[in-house]
């Protein structure tokens, strides 16, 4: 059955919309792509931005699909989670590493070819980045999932130019 975790957690937000960061024990709610979940956090469902890395959207064929089963695999409803929680986005999301036994999720995702080093953001993963970085070039040298085509259209560029059209 499902555990439930007590969690006494005050999130300190800022004007700004930071948020206090520390480790914080939740349960997964749902996927929603590669690279966001909702868990229960404090009696409130919460929707997570997974912090330094961006998953090819779900409209970006079998990549997308790839990256959103992959982490539905690997954070399945219920599961025990902790969230390194970093601020929240301008859409007010948390945005998060997720860690399951002590091991990054982001950086798995990553690892696998699921998920590319989202660079602009990647201050936020200040004590890992190297770790980022070595793991997508790896994935990228050994052609693995997102890796797997000969002209990557990266997420963010898929956004942008289907905002354009």
């Amino acid at each position: 059955m499902k555990k439930l975790f007590p969690i006494a957690l005050s999130l300190v937000v800022a004007s700004n919309g930071a948020v206090s960061a520390q480790n914080v024990p939740a349960q997964v709610v749902s996927v929603g792509d590669g690279d966001t979940i909702r868990i229960a956090l404090d009696g409130k469902t919460e929707t997570i931005r997974m912090a330094c890395m961006d998953a090819p959207e779900k409209r970006q064929g079998i990549y997308g699909a790839a990256s959103t089963n992959r982490l539905k695999q690997l954070l399945p409803r219920g599961a025990a989670v902790q969230v390194r929680q970093i601020e929240r986005d301008r859409y007010k999301r948390l945005v998060g590493e997720v860690f399951v036994g002590g091991k990054s999720i982001n950086l798995q995702m990553v690892r696998e070819g699921q998920a590319v080093v989202y660079r602009q953001y990647l201050n936020a993963c200040a004590s890992t980045q190297e770790q980022y970085i070595k793991a997508e070039a790896e994935a990228k040298r050994k052609r693995l999932g997102f890796w797997n085509q000969d002209n990557p259209v990266m997420p963010w560029d898929f956004r942008r130019n289907a905002r354009k059209n």
